[in-house]
């Protein structure tokens, strides 16, 4: 490591005279030019009050244009937001504070001017005011097209049957894009004890859209499928309110156990009809609460080791061992180093064994290089000796499991990245094989919108490429992408045929923003094969149709609490393959950012062995047979590949091939000026969970100072709060009560704040927060403002 590299580059943010950042100020250098500094200056205006008004990044300032402007209403909420990544939003509010109006998908055109054709209006109504004001549903209205009812929301009466499920005056029913989300009972604590889920009519046509018109439950419900299609998920707690078994769809039990400290000790299965497993046997943990040991149900052991001066994780090993039935064997054995602020620069797998290959050296390693922002600019690793350009496409798989020499070969990457934060070009090369190559992307000069130089080398052909609100219109030559009003991806067309059907990949999402359904048209000469995957809480029902007949139903049950792994099983109804067991265990074990390397079955045997470039996409593809790699679903960054190649996150697609998302980040600028950049262009030290923002590994550990971390609490995170309750409130409240599996009015969601501040204040140090920060706000305008804007 070179560290003169960092020398003296700080990053400096300057203050104007009401303790607001106006400069953040950066200085860059490259490891290949270490002597050359340039400064990358980001701006912020406020206004006479003090809010926000505009920013701009080093590239776009020059070219004299904000990355976003603000026009702000009286409390400093955004009524005009404009982005140049993701469109401009119109937010109004009624005197409550409520949404009331939010216009979005609103483009500029080259003269400034907004062009509104595709825009989307959505409307909030709520009860009278002789009731509580809660909303009753959300109206949402293309340009030049009919108005739809999306949703609508129904609360239990105050009846004795409705007090007897502990309902009286909970939301029961939501009607969503999906179909209906029904609660059927609730704990004390409020933790849904029975929830039901339906489907619309001819759902999956990607053309049926929710519009909930009529006045009463009954004209609702007959969009619907039928009550036979109901899924209804139970659920058990305590008397704290932790869930402790939740039985599925299908009738398939979970069971978790926890300690005294609140950690998880224990897990297990009982598929319907059959006999508790072991899913989690044991675990132990440091006094500080980090995981040392971990025993699965499979007999398999993971054990931990952290720095001592720092803890960051150092090791992860995993292990078969001595007595084993299968015989003992260190299965994988992950090693990290680290620089001083905690970026890895190798991992080596030392289960693996150095190979040699046309006089080459073939280590199981990886070696990262950052330039002076942390961003990644070089990395080596091995791949298949049989490995071509990455693309959308899934490499062969390897099969039976090698052991041969010449199966592995040396790789090298280099990325590089405009003023922006944009990555424009990824080098690859493996000399040993020739398979060397460029991916090229093209950027916008007006934002940082791109795409694949195969799809446009001209920049002002970008934005002609993207929807209003910063969704990719094409993924490859031909493929072309559709988005629904709320700019979730509908459909993607991977096969083009001239005067035949195209292949076609259609999903459906809930309310929430949700997958819920993925449906696969392939033509296959004169028939058509349909894949079906239908997404519940802990299962997937997955089938296979050829023409109009069913040739496979499979359950996959995800199980929820499997300690570091993730735990799937295979059940399957009808049509199950050959050379395969029914109620199949498929353990899935990663390394540190989460990606699935390592598949084990129940008897501790390797199933398959995956690795993955920095940025995604399958370096090392390895399984026993072709019939077991078919059924891996969890791959890079713990996330399900599509037959697209894109990797589903929750709230994005990602495309591994370009390092970027496929549509802007629909949280803002959480994690930048810069809408479309992967995990702040250091995939390696941090990860996503559901495409909002991401997440730095060892976050935890204390690695920077307390100004650093007030200040971006000031400057970064309470304005994006700010922003978001204005226009989000209530999908707040509905991602809380998920989150914590309670129904929150204004005043209660207050109190928790008020309780999480004194948590938090008298806690211990970590990156995040710190006592003395809360300190500061304790009786303040902070606590004040959570306690006051969230009153209903």
């Amino acid at each position: 490591m070179n560290t003169s590299l960092f020398c003296n580059t700080p990053t400096v943010k300057i203050l104007d005279n009401r303790d607001h950042t106006i400069r953040d100020i950066a200085y860059y250098r490259h490891p290949g030019s270490p002597d050359g500094t340039r400064v990358r200056i980001t701006r912020h205006q406020y206004d006479a009050r003090g809010f926000l008004t505009q920013s701009a990044d080093p590239r776009l300032h020059e070219a004299r244009r904000a990355n976003f402007s603000y026009i702000r209403n009286m409390p400093g909420g955004a009524l005009r937001t404009e982005g140049v990544d993701n469109g401009t939003t119109v937010s109004l509010n009624d005197a409550a504070g409520r949404p009331c109006l939010v216009v979005s998908n609103i483009s500029s055109t080259r003269d400034g001017t907004d062009d509104r054709s595709r825009a989307v209006t959505r409307t909030w109504q709520y009860e009278g005011k002789d009731l509580s004001g809660r909303p009753v549903s959300i109206t949402e209205q293309v340009t030049g097209e009919a108005a739809r009812i999306t949703e609508r929301f129904v609360y239990a009466g105050n009846g004795d049957a409705e007090k007897f499920l502990n309902l009286a005056g909970m939301r029961v029913s939501h009607y969503d894009t999906a179909g209906l989300a029904q609660t059927d009972s609730m704990a004390l604590t409020g933790v849904s004890l029975s929830v039901t889920r339906r489907l619309l009519k001819y759902t999956d046509n990607p053309g049926t859209a929710a519009d909930w018109q009529g006045t009463d439950a009954s004209s609702w419900n007959d969009q619907l499928a039928g009550e036979l299609e109901g899924y209804t998920t139970l659920s058990t707690a305590d008397a704290s309110g932790v869930v402790l078994t939740t039985t599925d769809a299908k009738g398939n039990m979970q069971r978790v156990a926890y300690d005294v400290a609140g950690l998880l000790s224990g897990s297990w299965l009982t598929l319907k009809g059959g006999t508790e497993q072991v899913i989690v046997k044991s675990l132990t943990y440091s006094a500080a609460g980090q995981k040392l040991r971990e025993e699965h149900g499979n007999g398999v052991v993971t054990t931990y080791a952290y720095e001592p001066e720092t803890q960051r994780l150092c090791r992860i090993k995993t292990e078969r061992l001595a007595g084993y039935q299968s015989g003992q064997k260190v299965l994988q054995d992950l090693r990290y180093e680290y620089d001083p602020v905690g970026n890895v620069l190798k991992v080596t797998n030392d289960a693996e064994e150095t190979r040699f290959w046309h006089n080459q050296k073939v280590v199981p390693e990886n070696i990262y290089t950052y330039d002076s922002l942390y961003q990644l600019v070089s990395a080596t690793g091995r791949e298949m000796a049989n490995a071509g350009q990455q693309g959308s496409n899934m490499p062969p798989v390897t099969v039976p499991l090698s052991t041969d020499s010449s199966a592995f070969t040396n790789y090298s990457r280099t990325y590089t990245y405009d003023t922006g934060g944009n990555l424009t070009q990824i080098s690859h090369n493996a000399l040993a094989t020739g398979n060397s190559y460029t991916t090229k992307i093209t950027i916008s000069a007006r934002s940082n919108r791109g795409v694949l130089s195969v799809l446009t080398e001209n920049p002002a052909e970008v934005e002609a490429l993207f929807t209003a609100g910063g969704q990719q219109k094409a993924l490859q030559p031909g493929q072309h992408l559709t988005w629904t009003p709320r700019n979730e991806l509908l459909t993607v067309s991977p096969v083009v045929r001239d005067g035949n059907a195209d292949d076609r990949e259609s999903y459906r999402y809930d309310g929430g923003s949700q997958r819920i359904l993925k449906v696969s048209v392939q033509s296959t000469g004169s028939s058509t094969q349909t894949q079906r995957v239908l997404y519940l809480s802990g299962l997937e029902l997955r089938s296979i149709k050829t023409g109009d007949t069913e040739t496979e139903s499979l359950q996959v049950m995800t199980v929820g609490e499997a300690g570091r792994a993730q735990v799937r099983v295979l059940h399957w109804e009808s049509g199950k393959p050959e050379n395969i067991i029914n109620d199949q265990l498929r353990w899935s074990y990663d390394n540190q950012i989460g990606s699935g390397q390592l598949e084990l079955d129940g008897d501790g045997q390797v199933i398959s062995m995956e690795e993955y470039y920095p940025y995604g996409g399958t370096a090392v593809w390895a399984a026993r047979s072709q019939l077991q790699a078919d059924y891996k679903t969890i791959r890079y960054s713990g996330k399900e590949r599509d037959a697209t190649g894109l990797y589903y996150y929750g709230y994005r697609y990602y495309q591994p091939w370009v390092g970027r998302w496929l549509s802007a980040d629909p949280a803002g600028t959480v994690d930048g000026q810069n809408l479309f950049r992967f995990c702040k262009n250091n995939p390696v030290n941090f990860t996503e969970i559901t495409g909002l923002n991401s997440l730095r590994l060892n976050e935890n550990c204390y690695d920077g100072s307390e100004k650093e971390t007030e200040l971006y609490f000031l400057e970064e995170m309470k304005n994006g709060i700010v922003e978001r309750f204005q226009t989000d409130k209530e999908k707040a409240l509905a991602n809380l009560e998920k989150l914590t599996g309670r129904s929150l009015n204004g005043e209660q969601l207050g109190e928790m704040y008020v309780k999480l501040y004194d948590s938090l204040a008298s806690g211990e140090l970590n990156l995040n927060f710190f006592p003395s920060n809360l300190s500061k706000m304790k009786g303040g305008r902070f606590i004040k403002w959570m306690a006051d804007k969230f009153q209903t």
